[in-house]
């Protein structure tokens, strides 16, 4: 029996208007800068078409691929694969949205190379190219320069092409889109773990300024500051040492962090002025005097002061028996010569303490020293700064 009531099921329909009311509820508002999910529609010769649930296909240009240098699209995507993509751009007067790879990236690889420096990190990559000012390399895909001054080589800058190099970081800046490394403090670190503060070790004087020579310590250089070649006195470094000369040295600082090793043949001299006037007396007992000042060192870090030692340990007999030999009448005869003695004695011995406390202030108050050493880093800032206008032109977004 049929039920007149029922309805033909051919008056239940869903139009073209329908859908498209349906997708105006149910659309998405795409903003650029937001990443969303997408998948590959259609592969093109210079791009690809991208389905991410709006209207129209996205499109993403090949270009905006890769971080790096893409010829092909299907070098990066493949069809029905299912990824993330930036938005680039709004929708132009198709409806069509712009996408991007690059820029996702882009970003990932520069909150690695923060994360990188912040780790105090050492990377390796190799130069693709070289200017004026430095050399070219690539950190997690970021174009990376070098400064020339920053480079411890003895090789030309274009034999660098292509050699892989070790790499500290010296200036990371997004918003600048500078990425400035360093291969020196790389090498110098690296050295740096094999080195002690008080070891004598045997350079060669590379290159002398007013304020200092630098001394090559088996590929690192190390800086001997006018203040810590002598005792006495010096007006330039230039009347003491020549280019190339060898010396043994003492380390006496190093400062991982600005890639520095300080150095000194002041510590090493049996008598003040030395270095100057019997230069091979230094050489000689140059590992007899840096053993002397490890056991400064040490006796500071452990707060042992030498006068206190000599005050604890008098004995309280002692003190008796002086007393009653200053009471008889031989020490009654003998103490005013005993004092005069020790009167004589003790200006002298004070004046060697005296001598001694300014050599070891100036070893311990090597911040001075070091500050006008360190004066060298405003040299390098003006190297950078040379070269901040070719690193804008050079270093790619």
């Amino acid at each position: 029996m049929v039920n007149v009531n029922q309805k033909p099921t051919n008056d239940i329909g869903f139009t073209h208007d329908d859908f498209a009311a349906l997708l105006d509820k149910y659309d998405y508002h795409f903003s650029p800068g937001d990443i969303v999910p997408g998948t590959v529609f259609s592969l093109e010769p210079r791009g690809a078409l991208i389905d991410i649930g709006a209207k129209t296909a996205a499109y993403i240009p090949i270009q905006e691929m890769s971080i790096n240098r893409v010829d092909n699209p299907e070098e990066v995507l493949q069809s029905n694969e299912t990824r993330e993509f930036y938005i680039l751009s709004d929708e132009n007067e198709e409806g069509q949205l712009t996408l991007s790879i690059r820029r996702i990236e882009y970003m990932r690889a520069w909150e690695r190379v923060r994360q990188l420096q912040t780790e105090d990190a050492t990377v390796r990559s190799g130069v693709f190219a070289t200017n004026r000012g430095g050399a070219l390399v690539r950190i997690e895909g970021l174009r990376g320069f070098i400064p020339g001054s920053h480079i411890s080589t003895r090789k030309p800058k274009e034999d660098l092409v292509g050699e892989e190099l070790p790499l500290k970081f010296l200036e990371v800046d997004e918003e600048r889109n500078r990425l400035v490394l360093s291969h020196r403090r790389a090498l110098v670190e690296r050295k740096m773990n094999r080195l002690e503060v008080g070891e004598v070790v045997i350079g060669t004087v590379r290159g002398i300024k007013p304020y200092g020579a630098f001394i090559d310590i088996g590929g690192v250089s190390g800086l001997l500051h006018i203040s810590e070649i002598s005792h006495e006195h010096i007006d330039t470094p230039h009347s003491v040492f020549n280019v190339n000369d060898e010396l043994k040295v003492m380390i006496i600082d190093l400062d991982a962090e600005r890639g520095r090793i300080s150095l000194s043949t002041k510590q090493l001299e049996p008598e003040p002025g030395d270095m100057i006037k019997n230069r091979d007396a230094v050489f000689d007992k140059a590992e007899e005097m840096a053993a002397k000042f490890r056991e400064q060192l040490l006796a500071k870090e452990q707060g042992i002061t030498p006068e206190a030692a000599p005050a604890e340990e008098v004995p309280a007999a002692t003190e008796e028996a002086t007393a009653e030999e200053a009471s008889s009448p031989v020490a009654e005869e003998t103490a005013p010569a005993e004092a005069e003695a020790q009167a004589q004695e003790a200006p002298a011995e004070t004046e060697a303490q005296a001598e001694e406390a300014p050599a070891e202030t100036e070893v311990q108050s090597e911040a001075p020293a070091e500050t006008e050493v360190q004066s060298e880093a405003p040299a390098e800032t003006e190297v950078q700064n040379e070269t901040q206008e070719e690193v804008a032109a050079t270093v790619e977004e």
